[in-house]
């Protein structure tokens, strides 16, 4: 069973910085692209940004280029998400997952095996 553990959120003001952790096994970042995703209230939940841990392989949403930065580390089994000059509206859940890696990263969820239960990130204007 893979297990996926998201730290890392809370409060932040907006222009702040902010480091998500996604903790797991080290096979899986062998083999796997794990993600993050969000999801704010009321909306679906959204692609933003996944990792080939093994080569630093790294596909971002759009909307967080130049914002957010994701990688791994290797010392702390970890893949992170750098958040610098968050907006409110990045108030959100943020999940990270995993995705057996066949080529080409996925913004799609439902190509994403595991989850992780979500670490909550408010951003205060």
């Amino acid at each position: 069973q893979v297990q996926l553990v998201e730290s890392g959120g809370g409060l932040v003001q907006a222009g702040g910085s902010l480091r998500l952790s996604c903790a797991t096994s080290r096979r899986i970042f062998s083999t796997y692209a794990v993600g993050w995703f969000r999801q704010a209230p009321g909306k679906e939940r959204e692609f933003v940004a996944s990792i080939l841990w093994s080569d630093s392989k790294t596909y971002y949403a759009d909307f967080v280029k130049g914002r957010f930065s994701i990688s791994g580390d290797y010392a702390k089994n970890t893949v992170d998400l750098q958040m610098n000059s968050p907006r409110p509206e990045d108030t959100a859940v943020y999940y990270c997952a995993a995705d057996y890696y066949t080529g080409s990263f996925t913004e799609n969820e439902n190509d994403y095996d595991y989850w992780g239960q979500g670490t909550q990130l408010t951003v205060s204007s």
